[in-house]
């Protein structure tokens, strides 16, 4: 090491000088101490990795260049080590770095793709009645599993138990954390250890790498494929049944559809098979929806009271999907089916907590008049939204995002389609409005990087070169939100920043 690198690493500012900066004591006044030393530690480490690397790279300053420590370099300007030692430098780096790891890593964004229910952003959003319940709750105790006019000890079922089963016909009705969790107690309960009959064209992979014939091995089941991928008959259940058949499975291939030469085995006739052989149907919506909503000309989805009249013995759907509430998994069919995945030991194990079922109560509630569940359930407004609003917010966004990017960017409304998501209805598109911003003079991958990276993150879609924002899925307010994420990039863009 040369006598000048020597000279440079000892003018680096040791860790205390730097927690005793008035800027850093406001930061341990505001911040854990752990994290703020260790902000303090990693700054002064790249600082010397810095010297380190630049010296090996250029050498250490040499005759021609001032000694380290007299300020100016031969050209009358600060030398490059100045700026890697520069004290209000490196603590403005552990100020930047202690507010990022301040954040909360689980925080809100804007979804402005279209997708509705939306999977890696966290799928259906909340209805203002589920998030007035869920803080009412969170904030203080509950009678969570407390019968409060008996005083005995209670069951966490019961907060929706009656709804469920006036919401869908059926006899008897539970919930666990989710739907996976729900398919997996039913079979457990059902069939452990005896052969369950499902259609080939049925044994779905849905994301995660969640697979039916997984779930059923977890399960103790033993899974009995029928018929082909493209056409299953009623004859091939029939010939598959023999003395260790326990069930008769039905999955609703919510996120694919086979099309063309296909046959597939109706529910209603799986139930008479079912019942003059005495074998129960288990039916395994996936999505499930409350609501018929082709009245609004969307889908063509199975209702959960449809599949109850049918006759299956039980239902499974989700709570977070097409109902338009939080994570469950809802399990609805007959009374002595459900009493014995209450007492099954894995029931434990996967059962709901306090806040989601708070959230799915009051969402339950909402659908005891379907007019108030299609106003209130952010879900199926966004799905049932006319074009002519949709247009007229489109509009109002891109005056506002001109507003800021007129020099930077052409902007349009143009004619799009809306997605389902959530593996639900991947046949449907609900056509739409958007907003598209073509850059012209970056790429468009950056502008979306940078709206990804901003506070709030605004994720949008790439489409031909073009940012596309669709305000089906944008909430009140958002709007004047993305138009001013929009202006941070102009402002990137007029003064010259890489983008």
């Amino acid at each position: 090491m040369t006598k000048d690198l020597k000279e440079l690493l000892r003018q680096l500012p040791a860790v205390d000088q730097l927690l005793g900066r008035p800027e850093v004591e406001q930061l341990l006044s505001e911040h854990p101490r752990s994290i703020v030393v260790e902000k303090v530690r990693a700054v002064v480490d790249g600082a010397r990795q810095g010297l380190l690397a630049r010296v090996s790279q250029a050498g250490a300053p040499g005759a021609g260049e001032e000694v380290p420590g007299t300020g100016k370099d031969r050209e009358g300007e600060l030398p490059w080590w100045k700026e890697l030692l520069e004290v209000s430098a490196l603590t403005a780096k552990v100020r930047a770095e202690v507010l990022e790891a301040g954040k909360r890593h689980l925080r809100p964004v804007i979804n402005a793709t279209g997708v509705v229910l939306h999977t890696n952003l966290g799928r259906a959003v909340l209805g203002q009645a589920a998030l007035e319940a869920v803080q009412d709750v969170a904030r203080g105790y509950s009678n969570l599993e407390l019968d409060l006019v008996s005083g005995d000890r209670g069951s966490r079922y019961s907060h929706v138990e009656d709804l469920l089963r006036r919401l869908t016909g059926a006899e008897a009705a539970m919930v666990v954390n989710n739907n996976a969790a729900a398919v997996l107690l039913a079979l457990s309960t059902m069939a452990s250890g005896r052969e369950v009959v499902v259609s080939r064209g049925q044994l779905v992979e849905i994301g995660g790498a969640f697979r039916v014939p997984d779930v059923m091995a977890q399960s103790g089941c033993i899974l009995k494929e029928v018929g082909t991928t493209n056409k299953t008959h009623l004859r091939d259940y029939n010939q598959a049944v023999n003395e260790q058949t326990g069930l008769f499975l039905k999955v609703h291939t919510s996120n694919y559809r086979v099309v063309g030469f296909t046959r597939e085995v109706s529910l209603a006739e799986l139930v008479e098979l079912g019942s003059k052989l005495g074998i129960p149907v288990m039916d395994d919506l996936g999505s499930g929806f409350l609501v018929d909503l082709k009245k609004y000309g969307i889908g063509d989805e199975p209702t959960v009271q449809a599949s109850i009249a049918a006759g299956a013995d039980v239902v499974t759907f989700s709570g977070d999907k097409l109902l338009g509430g939080t994570q469950a998994g809802i399990i609805a069919g007959k009374g002595r089916y459900i009493q014995a995945m209450k007492k099954h030991p894995l029931t434990r194990a996967v059962r709901i907590d306090k806040l989601s079922l708070a959230a799915l109560e009051a969402t339950l509630r909402e659908y005891l008049d379907e007019s108030r569940a299609v106003t209130n359930i952010p879900t199926l407004r966004m799905l049932t939204m006319p074009l002519e609003e949709l247009d007229s917010r489109a509009r109002e966004l891109a005056e506002r995002v001109k507003a800021f990017v007129a020099e930077a960017a052409v902007v349009e409304v143009a004619d799009d389609y809306s997605q389902v998501g959530g593996g639900a209805m991947p046949l449907t598109m609900l056509a739409t409005k958007v907003v598209k911003i073509k850059p012209l003079a970056s790429p468009v991958q950056a502008w979306a990087r940078l709206l990804r990276q901003g506070e709030p993150a605004v994720i949008v879609r790439i489409q031909d070169d073009r940012l596309i924002l669709d305000p089906r899925t944008l909430m009140a307010g958002e709007m004047e939100l993305v138009a001013e994420a929009l202006s941070k990039i102009s402002t990137h863009y007029y003064q010259g920043v890489g983008l």
